[in-house]
């Protein structure tokens, strides 16, 4: 007898060597509090960052996340379409991680498992870390987005009046989650409230 089963509810999250691993943090955090499962593929190069931009060392990061994966292990489950997930986050993406995904000559597992995301049509949203963006750069992004991909850098958005920088953030990775359809309240989205909110200055810090 043949049945149909679920999809199962859990989301790739990798991270790259560019700046701000505080993104894949945030985004493994969230994704726990709403029981949707985790599987976590962190570079070497990511693991540098990591070193220098938090006080976490490599399992405490690890523990953050609900299966992880070394990135050298091209054969693992997500090197397969078979195994079955809402989609991809890699926060953030390197320049490198994008050239190779745009290419389609993948080196690790992060960038394997973001092809097989985008050969399965699932979503794959890029957390891209550059600037000033050169050609190359530009030419990559054309080039993963017309092949299903979403990229979008972390841009701060200022309307909400931040005052910290998990502000910030959140807001970045709320917006992010929102491409997979995970709906979270981890920031204020702008609507005819918000809007009154900001212009009686009762948001952050006000006009002072």
């Amino acid at each position: 007898m043949v049945r149909q089963s679920e999809v199962p509810d859990r989301l790739i999250v990798g991270v790259t060597g560019a700046t701000g691993v505080v993104y894949a943090v945030r985004a493994l955090n969230v994704l726990r509090e709403l029981n949707i499962e985790s599987h976590l593929v962190v570079t070497r190069s990511a693991q540098l960052t990591r070193e220098y931009e938090t006080d976490l060392t490599k399992d405490d990061l690890a523990a953050l996340a609900d299966v992880v994966y070394q990135h050298t292990d091209v054969g693992a489950a997500l090197s397969s379409g078979s195994f079955q997930t809402r989609g991809m986050l890699i926060a953030p993406t390197s320049m490198r991680t994008l050239g190779e995904i745009a290419s389609g000559v993948t080196s690790s597992l992060v960038s394997r498992a973001a092809d097989v995301t985008l050969k399965e049509r699932r979503p794959l949203v890029l957390m891209v870390r550059e600037t000033p963006l050169n050609l190359i750069h530009l030419r990559n992004m054309t080039t993963v987005t017309e092949a299903g991909a979403t990229v979008f850098p972390p841009v701060p958005a200022f309307y909400a009046r931040p005052t910290t920088i998990e502000d910030i953030v959140d807001h970045s990775v709320g917006r992010a989650l929102d491409q997979f359809g995970i709906h979270t309240d981890v920031f204020p989205r702008w609507d005819d409230d918000l809007r009154e909110a900001v212009r009686a200055g009762t948001m952050g810090g006000g006009d002072n």
